[in-house]
């Protein structure tokens, strides 16, 4: 059982910079695998760091032994509106945490909105 929580979104001018943060809890003992989503009105989820348009402006980081996933996004612009979710799952040899099918994730956050306005 994991619990995640994410904090940091809002709303801003396109250009501006955010930094999201994804904290989980769970059994120590564990090992997770955490990964971003994004996903906007009408359209599909997608994993941020697999998203062309968002190289060379976002920067993810992730701790996992403290458990924690940060999410650095600069030079916003409105595309990048969505609500942002943080996903975790129990790490798996067999399944590399670069992999980023949303249905491999059984944890999800309650997710942080993000806005951004031209």
């Amino acid at each position: 059982q994991v619990h995640l929580v994410e904090s940091g979104g809002g709303s801003v001018q396109a250009g501006d910079s955010l930094r999201l943060s994804c904290v989980a809890s769970g059994d120590p003992r564990n090992r997770y695998c955490m990964a971003w989503f994004r996903q906007a009105p009408g359209k599909e989820r997608e994993a941020v760091a697999d998203a062309d348009s968002v190289k060379g402006r976002f920067i993810i980081s992730h701790d996992n032994i403290k458990h924690t996933l940060s999410l650095q996004m600069n030079s916003l612009k409105p595309e990048d509106s969505a609500m942002y979710y943080c996903a975790g799952r129990i790490a798996d040899p067999k399944t590399p945490c670069g992999r980023h099918l949303p249905s491999l994730f059984p944890y999800w956050g309650q997710g942080t909105q993000v806005t951004v306005s031209s």
